[in-house]
């Protein structure tokens, strides 16, 4: 249920993905869940959404500086098995990361369990900051990471849920 998914950038070049998982495959870190986002795309919804809300947190010219930047990096979003363990290996690698708790449950994907969910955190009042899965096909489970705003209201809306 509550899980640490780490979020970092990666640059944006030939080999780097390569790298990171070789380094985890190495210590037997096992990838359980990855969302990989070209961070330019994330700051240009950050400029939108800046829009949108009025919120003046940067000017333009910081917003257009941080796009040229973000296009030589991809935001990545990672669940693994050992998290101490990981944190330790990207640590000495020189990645810079953060550790943000989620929710990570596995649905059946063909009952509505994601629709459910996702219902009643509307329901509660609780946003989802972002959310990553798959549906390996209409028989399998799937696992889904939800990174909510209050991730202690949300636990609790998840503890009377048994996929």
């Amino acid at each position: 249920m509550k899980r640490k998914e780490f979020s970092f950038f990666l640059k944006n070049i030939p080999g780097e993905l390569g790298r990171l998982t070789s380094l985890l495959k190495k210590e037997n870190i096992y990838i359980e869940a990855m969302t990989i986002q070209d961070a330019s795309a994330y700051v240009k919804a950050l400029y939108n959404a800046r829009g949108k809300s009025l919120k003046r947190i940067a000017s333009t010219a910081s917003y257009e500086s941080m796009l040229r930047d973000s296009n030589e990096f991809a935001l990545v979003r990672l669940l693994v098995d050992q998290t101490e363990k990981a944190a330790e290996i990207l640590a000495q690698n020189d990645y810079i990361f953060e550790i943000t708790p989620v929710i990570a449950l596995y649905l059946d994907s063909q009952s509505g369990d994601l629709a459910e969910i996702a219902s009643k955190l509307g329901e509660e009042g609780i946003n989802i900051n972002t959310i990553y899965g798959s549906v390996p096909g209409p028989d399998a489970r799937c696992l889904f990471v939800f990174s909510p705003e209050d991730i202690d209201r949300a636990g609790r809306c998840f503890e009377s849920f048994n996929p």
